[in-house]
């Protein structure tokens, strides 16, 4: 499980770039770089990092799933995820 404080950073930096995503785009159009790097740095979405929905966990995303490499298996192993199942041959 990731640190709680973590977690909160990266909702604050999602929060942030939605504040800030209409000011954003009309800086860019204007070629306006200097008033795009008076932003917040957290402003922008780039400095996002993918977290698993359960664990928090940033490594071994499945965007396709949204958890964890290891969350889904474990979620895959116990039946939950529909149309999932250990392939064997």
């Amino acid at each position: 499980m990731a640190k709680e404080s973590m977690i909160a950073r990266e909702v604050k930096r999602a929060r942030l770039a939605e504040k800030f995503s209409a000011k954003r785009k009309k800086l860019k159009a204007d070629g306006d770089y200097i008033a795009l790097s008076r932003l917040p740095r957290n402003s922008n979405p780039n400095r996002q990092r993918n977290r698993c929905k359960l664990t928090g966990r940033p490594r071994g995303y499945m965007r396709q799933f949204g958890i964890s490499r290891i969350t889904f298996r474990e979620m895959a192993s116990a039946g939950l995820i529909p149309g999932v199942k250990k392939a064997s041959w």
